[in-house]
């Protein structure tokens, strides 16, 4: 009897721990489609502006490395040289980060 019981408390399945829920995703409430809609559109704004804001600043670094045989000292350096009309703003809770030795760009969250 004491082994069934230890078996039977022993197997029983335990709760996986839940991923936190994303506030702004798809809840499936028919009646909530549209607010559903609106968050999916907000996400894909601030995705396509980081997105191309990055693009532009990485094209700009080549071109600049091809003409000058060296990575910019700084991004506002690619303004100077006309390869930019201005820095591209990145979306809000994110800044840009550059390493002049390697002319990588990255976004990191604030």
């Amino acid at each position: 009897m004491l082994v069934a019981v230890a078996l039977a408390l022993g197997c029983g399945k335990k709760d996986a721990a839940k991923p936190a829920e994303d506030p702004l995703a798809n809840s499936g409430n028919p009646l909530l489609a549209p607010v559903d809609y609106l968050g999916a559109q907000a996400r894909g704004k601030r995705t396509a502006a980081k997105t191309v804001g990055f693009v532009e600043i990485q094209s700009a670094i080549q071109q600049f490395h091809a003409m000058e045989d060296r990575y910019p000292k700084d991004l506002n350096e690619l303004v100077k040289q006309g390869l930019l009309v201005t820095m591209p703003t990145p979306p809000p809770g994110v800044a840009w980060s550059y390493n002049p030795q390697t002319g990588e760009i990255r976004t990191v969250k604030q």
